[in-house]
């Protein structure tokens, strides 16, 4: 593996010296600050990367007031309780981006917001609960739990929330290639342990987060 301080030095010289580079990286939340912010912001995070997926993200968020307008502010107990007919009726809202699949994937993901608020004493507090070697067990549970989450975007919300993760980037998978020999990117279970060790191993070397270590890896050859 080449030393972290090598890609650090390539990915400054890349992208404007160091202190530019360091203006580039991403800071997540401590645990404390994870356990602080409430369910209702995770769930609109949550929602606002839903419905993300695949369109331009700029026209979402402009319309972003409206969901939050029609789902109650996102507290995941009065979306929890919508009524399939109160669901059906948003696809006449011309505020929105009316798409049934994703309306219905609102209510199932508020009732999975609620229990592991209630099993944990706040959604924050299950994200804090897992530990950066576990960053990948963390993606496939919000992928079992929560519907339209699937492929990147569990990841790209944990990074919006400000929980601390690497992702699984093509810019990413072949700075691992590059540098760590690991030619399997993030294809398969197998492939996708293997990058989260390399990305561990170089944030304990760092003394970096795991989503610094992913964005100096990525600049480093892109």
């Amino acid at each position: 593996m080449t030393p972290f301080a090598k890609i650090l030095a390539m990915a400054a010289k890349r992208h404007g010296g160091a202190e530019a580079l360091e203006a580039l990286l991403h800071k997540p939340k401590s645990a404390a600050a994870l356990k602080r912010m409430t369910d209702d912001r995770y769930f609109s995070q949550l929602s606002l990367r839903v419905f993300q997926a695949g369109l331009k993200h700029s026209m979402v968020e402009a319309k972003w007031p409206s969901f939050e307008d029609v789902f109650f502010g996102f507290e995941p107990k009065r979306v929890r309780a919508m009524s399939d007919e109160a669901i059906e009726a948003l696809m006449k809202d011309t505020r929105l981006i009316r798409h049934l699949g994703k309306l219905r994937a609102t209510r199932h993901n508020a009732a999975a917001i609620c229990e592991l608020g209630a099993t944990h004493g706040g959604f924050g507090a299950h994200l804090a609960s897992f530990a950066p070697e576990q960053t990948i067990e963390l993606w496939d549970d919000l992928t079992k739990r929560f519907k339209q989450l699937g492929g990147a975007s569990g990841p790209y919300f944990l990074r919006q929330a400000g929980k601390d993760t690497f992702l699984p980037t093509e810019a990413v998978a072949k700075a691992l290639k590059a540098h760590a020999g690991h030619a399997g990117g993030f294809s398969g279970k197998a492939a996708r342990q293997k990058a989260q060790a390399i990305i561990c191993a170089y944030a304990k070397e760092s003394d970096r987060p795991l989503s610094q270590v992913s964005r100096i890896l990525a600049l480093s050859v892109d």
